[in-house]
C-alpha cells in the first residue's frame, strides 16, 4: 500500500530534476500525476513510462496555463489532493542597477506569482475534497542573501512568506501547505536557460559539472539529488505531516548550518595553538 494511494497530484516543473522525481516518487506511492511543464514533449515522455499519469504544456507565469493544468487534473481524474508549486529557474543575474524591468518581472512571475496562482486555482478542489496538501519549492536562499541570485533571493523569501499566509487561511479547510527548501542540488536548474529552453546533452553535462562544483559546499561532502528533495516533498504531501502546515523544510546537507568542518578545522586550530601558547 503506498502513501498516495488514489490521490490526484499537479506536479509543476515535473518534467525535470526535482519535479521528475517526485512524479515518479509519487507515481510509485500510487498517486495519478499531472506534469505540468513548458518542457511539453519531455513531460510526455516522462508521463508514458508512469502508471497514471497525463502531462500538459504549462507556462505558470501565466494565469489561464496554471488554471488549465488544474483543471485538466480534475476533468482526467475528478478532483485534487496535491498542489506541488515546483517549477522555476535561476531569475535575472548580475548587479540590480543593470537589471532590467522586463528581467525583474519575468524573475517573479516564474518564481512567486506561480505560487500564487498555483494555491489561488488549487485550493477550491482541494477544498472540495475535504483537504489535502499543497506544498512549494523555496529555497535556501530564502534565509540567506549571497546564496544565490540577489532576485532569486528575494523571490524565494516570498515563496515562504506566501506559504505561512496561505497555511494560516486554508487550514480550517483541512489544507495544509508547506515549502521545501533546497540547497545545492544537482539538477538541470543550473544549466538551464530562461523561457524553458534545454538541451538533453547541454543539460546532462552540466548536471555532472554542477554535481562535481557543489559536492564540497556543505557539510555533508555531496552534492544534493533531485531524490533528496522529492523524499521530503512526499513527507509533507502525505498523511504522515497531517499535524504540519506552515513550515519550510530545509533539504541543503547542513549548508545553513555553517561552512564545512574539513574547511575549518585547519582554522581552528591553528587559533588554538595560538591561544594555548604562552611566552616563558
Amino acid at each position: 500500500m503506498g502513501k498516495l494511494d488514489g490521490k490526484v497530484a499537479v506536479i509543476t516543473g515535473g518534467a525535470s530534476g526535482i519535479g521528475a522525481a517526485t512524479a515518479r516518487l509519487f507515481a510509485a506511492e500510487g498517486a495519478r500525476v499531472l506534469i505540468a511543464d513548458l518542457q511539453h514533449e519531455v513531460a510526455e515522455q516522462l508521463a508514458a513510462t508512469l502508471p497514471d499519469a497525463a502531462a500538459v504544456r504549462c507556462n505558470v507565469a501565466r494565469e489561464d496555463d496554471v488554471r488549465a493544468a488544474v483543471e485538466a487534473a480534475v476533468s482526467r481524474w475528478g478532483g485534487l489532493d496535491i498542489m506541488f508549486n515546483n517549477a522555476g529557474f535561476g531569475g535575472a543575474s548580475g548587479p540590480i542597477e543593470e537589471t532590467t524591468v522586463e528581467e525583474y518581472d519575468m524573475t517573479m512571475d516564474v518564481l512567486l506569482k506561480s505560487v500564487f496562482l498555483g494555491t489561488k486555482y488549487a485550493a477550491p478542489h482541494l477544498r472540495a475534497r475535504g483537504g489535502g496538501a499543497i506544498v512549494n519549492t523555496a529555497s535556501v536562499c530564502s534565509f540567506e542573501a549571497g546564496v544565490g541570485n540577489q532576485l532569486y533571493s528575494v523571490a524565494k523569501a516570498g515563496v515562504v512568506m506566501m506559504t505561512q499566509a496561505a497555511a494560516i487561511e486554508l487550514a480550517e479547510h483541512g489544507i495544509r501547505v508547506n515549502a521545501v527548501c533546497p540547497g545545492y542540488v544537482a539538477t538541470s536548474l543550473p544549466a538551464s536557460r530562461p523561457r524553458g529552453e534545454y538541451d538533453a546533452e547541454e543539460v546532462e553535462a552540466g548536471i555532472e559539472r554542477v554535481r562535481g562544483r557543489f559536492a564540497d559546499m556543505q557539510p555533508i561532502p555531496r552534492a544534493g539529488e533531485a531524490e533528496d528533495v522529492a523524499n521530503a516533498v512526499l513527507f509533507l504531501a502525505s498523511d504522515d505531516a497531517a499535524w504540519i502546515t506552515g513550515e519550510s523544510l530545509v533539504i541543503d546537507g547542513g549548508l545553513l548550518a555553517g561552512r564545512p568542518w574539513r574547511k575549518l578545522s585547519g582554522t581552528i586550530t591553528k587559533r588554538r595553538e595560538i591561544a594555548l601558547y604562552r611566552p616563558r
